[in-house]
């Protein structure tokens, strides 16, 4: 149901005690029992399955499988398909920032950021002077 309370085409009463899942770019709807099959949700198994190939095989298991991902997406779509993701996901998490946050807020860090640096010259021009005097006696 929408906040308004009317009904939403595709997805089944609260009342059914559904979860929504997004499969396919589409959303179904799956009542709560059939995902707890052995007492266990689908992210409890997830999460198991995950422990027991890690001890299996070890951490490294996964690195080895990661390469192999990565490598087999950039043959099949090139350097160009990580630049178009990574522009993507930059953007949308900046919105999410900015949504989050307001606009001020990245003046804010930008003016915290801008006193810490002046800090540090400070700190780098105090240990230069401490330095030469030390070298001068």
């Amino acid at each position: 149901m929408n906040p308004d309370g009317a009904s939403t085409p595709g997805v089944v009463s609260p009342a059914w005690k559904t979860e929504q899942y997004k499969v396919n770019n589409e959303m179904s709807a799956i009542p709560e029992d059939s995902k707890r099959a052995g007492g266990m949700s689908v992210r409890e198994a997830g999460q198991k399955g995950g422990e027991t190939v890690k001890q299996k095989y070890g951490a490294e298991f996964y690195e080895q499988i990661g390469r192999k991902g990565g490598l087999a997406t950039k043959e099949a779509h090139g350097h160009q398909f990580y630049e178009q993701i990574g522009k993507k996901g930059g953007k949308k998490g900046g919105e999410a920032t900015r949504d989050r946050y307001g606009p001020d807020f990245y003046e804010r860090i930008g003016q915290k950021g801008g006193q810490k640096v002046k800090q540090l010259i400070e700190e780098g021009k105090r240990a230069a002077a401490a330095a030469r005097e030390k070298r001068a006696s």
